[in-house]
């Protein structure tokens, strides 16, 4: 039994793959912004401590 191949469906279904990729990237970019503003607020605790 051999698979049938259709590129139509190879087509159709590049909507559905650029979607995935899009959340993909939009998911690394909120964690990106969180690890950054986690960074600055330690930067200032440390700073509030050490003016102490």
């Amino acid at each position: 039994m051999f698979l049938a191949v259709n590129p139509g469906n190879f087509v159709s279904n590049l909507y559905y793959m650029g979607v995935g990729m899009l959340a993909i990237f939009v998911v690394i970019g909120v964690i990106i912004l969180a690890t950054v503003a986690l960074d600055r607020g330690m930067k200032a605790v440390e700073k509030k401590k050490e003016d102490k």
